[in-house]
């Protein structure tokens, strides 16, 4: 299986938007946009996402099977932070070691420009809490009902990995 991550341009704008909208539609839990609000986006707003966050693309052979985005954070008393973001996976290729693959690749382009990644995952979501997990993601904090769809509420989970050894 020939599995490569890199970051995604411009040229992988609609390839981009129709797996962000299967991510939507698939997962409207795991998203703070709506698979409704993203459908009526032309897909030059995709290509302007594409230009202002970094953002990863899993494939396999050719295929566009999952991304991520990646974000500094800019103001002076938080830019030592950045957050990872919008993680998805396509059903076929989870348990292939793509999504680990895409984590690392944030975490590399990371590196030299923070000192610590947030993320946030929903809480009864076992299986991306393990990932992230085993990723180096720790948890630190909870905010209850941050989500809502329709009349459910969702609870958000807040992790960090710290790069390199200051914690101070």
């Amino acid at each position: 299986m020939d599995k490569q991550v890199r970051r995604l341009t411009e040229d992988d704008a609609e390839r981009f938007r129709k797996i962000r909208l299967e991510a939507l539609e698939r997962h409207p839990e795991t998203f703070q946009s709506t698979y409704e609000s993203a459908a009526e986006l032309h897909l030059d707003a995709y290509v302007q996402r594409l230009r202002r966050y970094a953002l990863f693309g899993g494939f396999i052979g050719d295929e566009l099977c999952g991304f991520v985005g990646f974000y500094p954070l800019t103001n002076p008393k938080i830019s030592h932070k950045g957050l990872m973001w919008g993680m998805y996976v396509t059903e076929a290729a989870r348990g292939t070691g793509l999504a680990e693959a895409m984590v690392e690749a944030v975490v590399d382009y990371a590196r030299d420009k923070v000192e610590q990644i947030l993320l946030s995952v929903i809480e009864d979501n076992e299986r991306a809490k393990r990932f992230y997990e085993k990723m180096g993601f720790e948890p630190y904090g909870l905010e209850r009902r941050a989500l809502k769809i329709g009349e459910r509420y969702y609870d958000e989970e807040f992790r960090v990995k710290f790069l390199g050894e200051s914690r101070a």
